[in-house]
């Protein structure tokens, strides 16, 4: 999130740093890996933490092989309930663990958010964009597949 005396750049600022194009980021945004800051003009604007999250990215693309969809499905995997202690999910009206293809901010009947300007200040997105956080959340996630846990808390039947 960005916080007072943040610099924030354009996104043509951001691409010129990072050596790509402002259509690969606007790409990013529409395959809902990345949230940027918009003005009311509807300009997109970017901390230093938003582009330490698009160096990850490349990374994952560049070094680990994954496309957009790899990286998208690895952030659904991302408990949002956890990060966010959403009461819905414990009283089982929370559908945000049912589809394991999108992550929280992309799916359509967010209980908690209306629009991605809020997404982009939750803390499921702002913890999940994290890189040094990622390689914790998913080996929480495996540990609790292996164990018989999915998503949506019913015992895995093996």
């Amino acid at each position: 999130m960005v916080t007072m005396g943040e610099k924030i750049y354009k996104i043509g600022q951001v691409a010129e740093m990072l050596g790509i194009s402002v259509p690969t980021l606007r790409m990013y945004e529409r395959e809902g890996i990345l949230i940027p800051i918009k003005s009311s003009g509807g300009t997109r604007y970017f901390s230093e933490g938003d582009i330490h999250w698009v160096r990850c990215i490349r990374r994952m693309i560049t070094e680990l092989g994954l496309n957009l969809e790899g990286i998208r499905r690895l952030l659904a995997l991302i408990p949002c309930w956890e990060l966010t202690d959403c009461s819905r999910r414990e009283d089982g009206t929370c559908d945000m663990s049912a589809d394991s293809t999108r992550p929280c901010w992309m799916k359509e009947n967010r209980p908690c958010k209306q629009n991605h300007t809020e997404c982009y200040a939750c803390p499921a997105y702002r913890y999940s964009v994290n890189c040094e956080n990622l390689k914790t959340l998913f080996e929480i996630r495996l540990r609790q597949l292996s164990n018989g846990v999915l998503t949506n808390g019913k015992a895995c039947h093996r």
